[in-house]
């Protein structure tokens, strides 16, 4: 794979919890789609969009999500979302990153599903001035629904956001199934990495709901 020409840093941010295979399969697809140079995992102190019962601690998730990019010199684990605490705003982690990188432009990663919630987020005229963003498919989405009347957002932003839609590699595999497999007493052996199902069972996460 050639070298990208500059300096561009792909941000997937999430709740982690747990981090799994399809969470690294979509960051290596946005590395050699966008032509990145590195994927920074950034766990949500707490998220704005989801339904937060079952959240393990930020601690887990982060060593989580550092063991599972230990292997890949591609990844990185960027915390500062659990260091500030409270709420996780994208544009206000973008924002930390772009002076914490200045040599770089950003590359926020979302799923097909998030791209039609973006005019719900925080300040997102501003965030979309901030940084790239580029958009994969999920498993049963209908990338054919996407069109700019159904992002409900204001000229120039929906068609070029539709230009930075990609297929990927599809995976379907969520952390609510994880979780509830474990719940459950089930394996979740090729679900997430090797180190991340140790380290579940060892520090006993998700075993009540």
């Amino acid at each position: 794979m050639a070298q990208p020409l500059q300096n561009r840093i792909g941000v997937l941010g999430g709740s982690f919890n747990p981090i799994h295979l399809g969470h690294l399969i979509l960051a290596q697809s946005a590395q050699e789609t966008f032509d990145l140079t590195k994927v920074l995992l950034v766990p949500c102190a707490y998220p704005t969009h989801k339904n937060a019962g079952g959240l393990a601690d930020a601690e887990h998730r982060k060593a989580m999500a550092e063991l599972a990019a230990g292997c890949d010199e591609n990844l990185a684990v960027c915390d500062l979302e659990i260091r500030r605490g409270g709420v996780s705003y994208t544009v206000d982690t973008i924002w930390q990153l772009q002076r914490l990188h200045q040599d770089a432009s950003l590359v926020f990663i979302i799923g097909a599903d998030t791209l039609t919630e973006l005019h719900q987020w925080k300040d997102i005229d501003k965030l979309l001035t901030m940084c790239a963003v580029v958009t994969f498919a999920r498993p049963g989405f209908d990338l054919r629904t996407l069109d700019p009347a159904s992002l409900n957002l204001r000229p120039p932003w929906p068609e070029r956001l539709l230009q930075n839609v990609s297929l990927g590699k599809q995976i379907d595999i969520s952390s609510s199934d994880i979780r509830h497999r474990v719940l459950e007493g089930m394996s979740i052996r090729y679900l997430v990495p090797a180190p991340v199902e140790m380290y579940i069972a060892e520090h006993g996460l998700y075993r009540e709901q």
